[in-house]
C-alpha cells in the first residue's frame, strides 16, 4: 500500500537529495587521482582478484570494446598490466600493478569516506540515520 506524498515528505527528500548531490565524488576522484567512476570502479574490482577483459565487461555491464579503450589507457598509466590466461592463451588477465593497488586503495578511500558533517553528528542522530536508511534499503529490496 502506497501513501500519497505530503509537503513534509516532499522536503525530507529534498533535503536528502541535496545532501547526497553535494557529495558528488567524482570531483574528488578526478582531482586527485585523474580517474572517473568507472575507471574507479574497475581497479576497486580487479583489486579483489584479478579479471579477464569478459569479466570486466560483464561486471561493468559495458560493452567489451569499451573496456578494451579503459584497460589500453589504465595499462599506458601504469595501473594495471595483462597477460595470457594460463589456460587459454586467446584471452587476456587484467592484474593491478602495485602503483594500481595503490590507486585502488585511494578511490576506495574518497568513494566511501564519509561526507564531513558526519563527524559532528552525535551518536544519537547516526544511530537515527542508519535505522531509517536501513529500513528504507531493505523496502527497496522487497
Amino acid at each position: 500500500m502506497t501513501s500519497t506524498p505530503t509537503p513534509s515528505h516532499a522536503q525530507a527528500w529534498a533535503a536528502v537529495h541535496a545532501f547526497i548531490t553535494a557529495q558528488d565524488r567524482r570531483r574528488t576522484l578526478r582531482r586527485e587521482l585523474d580517474l572517473g567512476p568507472g575507471n574507479a570502479e574497475q581497479l576497486i574490482n580487479l583489486a579483489r582478484a584479478p579479471m579477464t577483459m569478459r569479466e570486466i565487461a560483464q561486471a561493468a555491464a559495458v560493452d567489451p570494446s569499451a573496456v578494451t579503450v579503459a584497460i589500453d589507457r589504465l595499462e599506458r598509466r601504469g595501473l594495471v598490466r595483462r597477460e595470457g590466461h594460463p589456460e587459454d592463451k586467446r584471452r587476456k588477465v587484467v592484474h593491478l600493478t602495485e602503483r594500481g593497488r595503490a590507486t585502488a586503495a585511494a578511490a576506495q578511500r574518497i568513494l566511501t569516506a564519509p561526507p564531513s558533517g558526519f563527524e559532528e553528528l552525535d551518536g544519537h542522530d547516526l544511530a537515527a540515520l542508519t535505522r531509517i536508511f536501513t529500513e528504507l534499503n531493505s523496502r527497496e529490496e522487497s
